[in-house]
């Protein structure tokens, strides 16, 4: 027969500790509740979709080494950052560059997004070098500090880190900004419901 407390010790080590994060599921899509970048933990703050109307084009999560819930608050926080993509449905990646550049001039100045520009290039031959994105396809776009934006395909880095927090701000803007790709996403990456 177990003794009650060994049987309570069993089940506590099976248990979640409790700073694990919960992962969230949207549309078969399964984001991890706890990642590590660059040595540091980090914590899924919200999922989202993106749709327009019947079509479902991606699940996004974004992971931060604190809780979030504005704008201001994730671009206040220091160290590593990760907006996780999941393909629902074969796209161009030229349709993200697009996108890109179009959520780059709608929420921030003229001034920056001129700043930004060369950067900005570089990293549009980094995604046009995707080709066409498939179904199931997991785009990682982490923040690195010290070295700038990583894309990775499938868990594949592509080419080298583009610099500077600034342009990571820009591109979390298109998601989160004040003109966002989709006010419904940006609430899902902002830990409200998913859509």
């Amino acid at each position: 027969m177990i003794h009650r407390r060994t049987l309570l010790a069993m089940l506590m080590s099976c248990a979640a500790p409790a700073w694990a994060t919960r992962s969230i599921s949207t549309e078969g899509e399964t984001f991890v509740g706890d990642i590590t970048l660059a040595d540091t933990p980090l914590q899924l703050n919200g999922v989202g979709l993106r749709a327009v109307a019947w079509l479902k084009g991606y699940a996004a999560g974004l992971y931060l080494p604190r809780k979030a819930t504005t704008t201001a608050q994730v671009l206040a926080q220091s160290g590593p950052k990760r907006l996780q993509l999941r393909m629902l449905l074969e796209v161009d990646a030229e349709e993200f560059v697009k996108a890109f550049h179009k959520g780059v001039s709608r929420n921030v100045g003229a001034v920056e997004a001129e700043r930004l520009a060369e950067r900005m290039a570089r990293f549009d031959v980094q995604v046009r070098g995707l080709g066409k994105l498939q179904k199931r396809d997991l785009i990682d776009l982490d923040f690195l500090p010290g070295k700038g934006l990583l894309m990775s395909r499938n868990g594949a880095p592509r080419g080298d880190p583009v610099a500077g927090e600034d342009l990571y701000a820009a591109l979390l803007l298109c998601f989160l900004g004040d003109r966002p790709v989709d006010k419904e996403l940006k609430a899902g990456l902002l830990g409200g419901p998913v859509a």
